[in-house]
Order: structure tokens, then sequence, then C-alpha cells
């Protein structure tokens, strides 16, 4: 049955529609606003595979070409694997559903959502998390929703709900932000160093607005939704805690106390070898039978982990104190170094306690520029970032395919926080390329690497804004009280209830990223956090400025000196020359790489100053304009009836006329002068627009 509910954003009728296109999926809901059309496709699998012990579900988000009228490049001229773009908003739409499952509900679930058509007006990606919510609303998925996803800009003091693209460059921060009717469970951004009030401020503006599109979702739900699977119900392992609490308790609370990640995990490791081993004696001499046994060490297994879980938050509520021995808001020790690379641009190694990272920078011409083709066209970035994240970081040996899902989003909210400093293009027209390679890591890595691609990038002579820095804050929760965790370890991480991860500058934030395995927080809490990331964050640009304070004065040697010089857009042609004859001769005679935009802009590119100057000079010389009465020096380059044609710059001649040659009368040009004859001449006429030169010898 069709059907659909409605609501007004920003002029534009907000239609959730169900009912008409693919009625076979679970759950398909079509979302359209303007001339955008998004569809989000639910399909839930009846049973559960056997030995699945994780929730296996998948979000796919793509755009297809024609939904803005283009065919895709490329051979094929179809799309193919996904771009950064639609990774990341896959994951903006995967991390605010996650949480709202049922514990202990492992069917497999697929989302896919397709963007079908957009006037490229209005950004789709965050439209996405609703599509996705309501489709699972109306399947007969487990999901405790609904969830929204709404944008916020900031124009002149003004906050905006849902930005225009053209809104969005010039606003001061763009955030990205999903939730409940109840609280706000995920954002994401990035800002201009904006401070931690005006970000409070639009997530309360933005949660306002996901209200609204949760209510229409709930309407659709009630009118057309499914009947719901029941949650799992947990089986009662009430009597097993009690048991691993007495042979388990007192040896997990010592093994957690060793501040080194790899031996504190050894010691779990023993502890629970040795608590399995003691299980089954027990229950083995009992006779009870071997398929319960198995079962029942399984889950003796999963209550020691919860054991150990519990020992770390109890310990943080009951005396303040984290696993590693750190104080709530304390940070580990930090050591930096720069310049560790002789050969590369620039390069840093960032290391805060078990985590590091080594940062390095590649300076390049436009030639260099990321070309970025999608549905909005084709575009060019000359800033990137990327995150390697290799197994032996973390002590293990496993198959290294690439960067996946993880490391394309921990590198963009890396890029997105330095973006923020960069110095404006016409000043420094180099493109940058900053890698992260993880060579340690205990937690916050992807803020290691904001602190390690600054560094590096300041090593290199970069003249950016201000060093920026970056911080992971954690929450536990216990009832209604709650801990806020400055610079999480993995432990914190994995066992507690927030991931909070802000950068930003001395002067205010430039990126942001908040994920929940609760079903949400207060802003409050969310304030708390972030002024105790403020002052965490200072703390580590006190560090960072005590080895690396500003940029250097000078680039480095290894980097590309840059020139730049404008000639007129109708003189183009004319410094290429004939199938590119003129540059390809000023390259080979100077070593420079030489650029020109179709603005006329002319970019002189080496690693050796004086190579860059003579191009720089060759190029002035062809294209300056001769001044009247000035006197040049050059070479006679051909002899006629009439006169003879002198070079007085490379490249542009001029004419003598044989009754400028001298003095006395001259019957034969040949009598007075050869080709290759060097002499002084005056401009006594010049024509600039065909660019005729009159010379005179006889008036020097």
């Amino acid at each position: 049955m069709f059907t659909y509910e409605e609501i007004d954003i920003r002029g534009h009728k907000y239609i959730l529609e169900t009912g008409k296109w693919a009625k076979q999926a679970g759950g398909s809901v079509v979302v359209r606003w303007n001339n955008m059309v998004i569809m989000s496709n639910t399909t839930v699998a009846p049973e559960a595979k056997d030995g699945m012990d994780f929730f296996p579900m998948t979000v796919e988000y793509r755009e297809k070409f024609y939904a803005s009228g283009r065919i895709p490049g490329g051979f094929f001229k179809r799309e193919a694997r996904p771009s950064e773009k639609e990774t990341l908003t896959s994951r903006l739409t995967d991390r605010p559903l996650r949480p709202l499952f049922p514990e202990g509900f492992v069917n497999e679930i697929q989302v896919f959502v397709t963007l079908l058509s957009t006037d490229c007006i209005y950004p789709a990606q965050i439209h996405s998390i609703t599509a996705a919510s309501a489709s699972l609303m109306i399947s007969e998925a487990p999901f405790h929703g609904p969830v929204a996803g709404v944008q916020v800009g900031r124009v002149n003091g003004n906050f905006i709900l849902f930005p225009t693209n053209d809104e969005l460059e010039k606003s001061e921060f763009n955030l990205m932000l999903a939730g409940t009717k109840n609280a706000v469970t995920m954002i994401e951004g990035h800002a201009n160093e904006v401070s931690e009030d005006i970000i409070i401020e639009a997530i309360k503006i933005g949660h306002e607005e996901i209200k609204k599109l949760c209510e229409i979702q709930i309407k659709l739900k009630d009118k057309i939704g499914k009947e719901k699977m029941p949650d799992t119900v947990p089986e009662d392992v009430s009597e097993l805690k009690k048991i691993v609490h007495e042979l388990a308790f007192k040896e997990m609370s010592e093994a957690n106390k060793n501040t080194q990640k790899h031996v504190r995990q050894e010691n779990i490791d023993q502890v629970k070898t040795i608590t399995l081993e003691k299980l089954q004696t027990k229950w083995e001499s009992e006779s009870i039978d071997k398929d319960i046994i198995k079962h029942s060490l399984k889950k003796a297994s999963e209550v020691i982990a919860e054991l150990e879980v519990d020992i770390v938050r109890d310990q943080i509520f009951d005396k303040a104190i984290r696993a590693d021995g750190r104080k709530l808001d304390e940070i580990r020790d930090i050591t930096i170094e720069t310049g560790v690379l002789p050969s590369t641009h620039g390069s840093s190694v960032f290391t805060r306690g078990e985590t590091q990272s080594l940062g390095v920078v590649t300076l390049g011409t436009s030639s260099s520029a990321q070309i970025i083709d999608d549905i909005e066209g084709e575009s060019k970035r000359s800033f990137y970032l990327h995150y390697n994240f290799p197994p032996f970081s973390v002590g293990e040996v496993k198959r290294f395919s690439g960067p996946g899902r993880r490391e394309i989003g921990h590198g963009k909210l890396a890029e997105n926080a330095l973006k923020a400093v960069l110095p404006a293009q016409e000043n420094f027209p180099y493109v940058i390329r900053v890698v992260s390679e993880i060579l340690e890591s205990n937690g916050s890595s992807s803020m290691a690497t904001i602190c390690s691609g600054s560094l590096a990038m300041m090593d290199a002579g970069i003249p950016v804004k201000a060093p920026v820095a970056g911080i992971a804050m954690g929450l536990i929760t216990k009832g209604d009280k709650h801990a806020i965790l400055s610079d999480i370890a993995g432990l914190e991480d994995h066992f507690g209830d927030m991931d909070f991860k802000v950068a930003g500058t001395e002067n205010g934030v430039t990126a942001f990223q908040l994920d929940l395995k609760i079903q949400g927080i207060g802003t409050e809490i969310m304030r708390k956090a972030l002024e105790q990331a403020k002052k965490g964050r200072l703390h580590i640009l006190e560090k960072m400025n005590a080895t690396l304070k500003q940029a250097r004065t000078e680039l480095s040697p290894n980097a590309p000196r840059l020139l730049t010089l404008k000639i007129h857009k109708d003189k183009i042609g004319e410094l290429i020359g004939p199938g590119g004859k003129n540059i390809k001769m000023l390259t080979e005679k100077t070593g420079a790489e030489i650029l020109i935009d179709a603005e006329g802009i002319v970019t002189i590119a080496s690693s050796d100053s004086v190579a860059a100057q003579n191009a720089k000079k060759l190029i002035e010389d062809q294209f300056r304009e001769p001044e009247m009465n000035a006197v040049y020096e050059g070479p006679v380059k051909k002899i006629a009836e009439f006169g003879a044609f002198i070079e007085i710059m490379p490249g542009k001649d001029g004419l003598c006329h044989i009754s400028k040659i001298s003095d006395k009368r001259v019957e034969n040009v040949n009598d007075v002068l050869k080709e290759g004859d060097i002499v002084k001449v005056r401009v006594i006429g010049y024509d600039a627009k065909t660019g005729k030169t009159s010379l005179s010898i006889r008036d020097v």
C-alpha cells in the first residue's frame, strides 16, 4: 500500500513515501526534497547464522551519476567501486544506527541507500541517515529508532539548517549530527576555529529539527510498519557470574593494574585460561555432558570478558583512577621529534603513551592535485591526507589489503582538522600531501595523526595559521553517574560508552567526531566533554610548541621552488608554442617544470632555485614589451635589402631600417652589418597590437 508523510524544510516539502518502489525489500522508503530523491532499502535475514557472535549489519551508500545528468568517466563508463565520499557517507549512516539494535541480535541486515536525483544545490549525504532509519522502522528488524540526520552551518552569525553548497562555502563550520527524539547520538564536522559554545548551540538547534524528522518516521511506521522480530532474550548466566567472580575477581583486578598494554593483556589472558581450566575440571568431575560443558565454557568466556569491563569501569567510579593509573583528565606522556626523514619535505614523529604516528609531508605542483569526479562534476583538491594503519602497529599478524572504511574515515577527520589552518592558495601555490603512518596504536591514533601532521607541515615550512592538536574523550556511565575521560586508550574506547574526538588550535575547534555505544547523551555532558577536551588540547599544544612553535622560515631544501607570474590569456598559445615546442624548449633549457592555467597564471617549479629563476626570466623576457627610447643590445638575426632584424629580447626582434643604421648613407646593409653581429639599438617605435618594433643604431 502506498503511503507517505511530509513536513516543510526550507520552503520545500520533505516527503517520506513507501509502498510503490522495491516492494520485495523488507523495508523500502523514498525520500523526496526539492529535486533530491534518495531510496533506502533494508533487508533482514530471517535467521542468524550458526556460531555468529557479532552483529553483521552492512550499510552501503551510493550516488548514481545519472542523478545529476552526468555520465561516469573512465573506460567502462559506469559506477565502479565506492568513492571516498560514498565510503564516508556509508560510515556516517552506519554509526548512529548500530547502537539502536538489541544486544544479542545477530541476524544479518543490509541497508542500501541510493541517491537517484539531485540538483547539486543541497548536499545529499546527511539525508542518508533519515532514509536508512525510515526503511528500518517499517521493516521487521528490531530497530529501537528512529534516528534522523541534520546538517547545520553558520553564516554571518546566523545558524542555517540544511545549508546549500554555496552557504557551506561561507559557513564558519559544517556540522552533521544524528539523534533520536530524546538525545543526540552522533556528530561529525569541521570548523574554522570556532568556540565550543557555538558548537553546543548548533547541536541544540539541530536536535530540534531531528525531533520533527523522527516524528514523521513514527507516523509512517504506524501506518504501514511490519511486525517486529522479537528482541533476543539473553541466557540467564547469573549463577555462572557468581562462580566466575569467586574464581577470578582478585586475579583479574591485579592483571588490570599493569600500565603496559601487551603485558596487561598477557596477564588477563592468563587469568582467563586458568579460570576456564578450573571450570572445565569442575564440570567434568560432576559428569556433565560434553556439549553442555562446551556451551558453558563459551558463556564463561563471555562472563570473564564482562568481569574485566566491570573492574575497569568500577575502578573509575570508585577510585577515579583508570586502568593505566592515570587520573580522569590526565594526558599520557608525550614525546616529539621533527625532521626525522632527511630526503622528505617535512616529517615528524608524535608519540603519546603507546600511540605513535609518523607524519610526512610532500609538496608538489598543480599537476599533483587530486582529481575528483563525482555527480557534482570534476574538481581538484590541492590538500589531502592519507592515514595508514598496518597490523604491526598493534602487534598483530594479519592480511593487509590497503585502506578500508576506518582508514578513510580517520584520514578525512585529520584532513579536515588541518585544512582550517592552511595558507591561501594564492600565497602558497603548492599541492600538499600529508601521510600518517601509524607505528604504534593504543587509542587515539587519528588524533595523533593530527598532531604529527601539523608538526610535519611546519617542519616543511608551510606557513600555517597555527598548530593543531587533537584529543579523544571517553565516557563511562553507571546509572545516573558519569565520568569523562581525557585521551582515552584502546581499552577505554572498547569498554567505554563514548568516543568523542576534538581537534583545534589555541583559538578554537577545527574538527570533531562523536560516536556512542549508548542511546544518546545530553548537551550538558557534551559541554563538559568539550571543556575538558579544550584543557587537554591546550596541554598537548604546549608540548608541541616546546618542540616547534611555528613553521620554519624556509622551505625544506628538498621541496620544489615555485615561482608564479601572469601573462595575458591571449599569449598562452604563444608560450606553449606549436605542439608545445616553446614550452618544451624552456623546460629542457632550464630543467624546471612549467605549468599554465586557463587564466594565464604560469607556475614554475624546480628543486633548484636558480633554474626556477632562469625559467622565469626567459618567460618574462619573451613577453616583456619594449620600452620606448630604451637601449638594448642583441645579435643581428637576419639581413634584408631594407634593413636588419635585431633580437632585443629572447624571441623578440625589431627592424632597424637601412636609413637608421648609420649617420652616413648606406647603399647595402651587408657592407655594414653581418648576421651574428652584436649591436646596440634604441627603440624608436612600438605597436602593442601588432608587436612590431622599430629600432635605430644611429640614435644610440
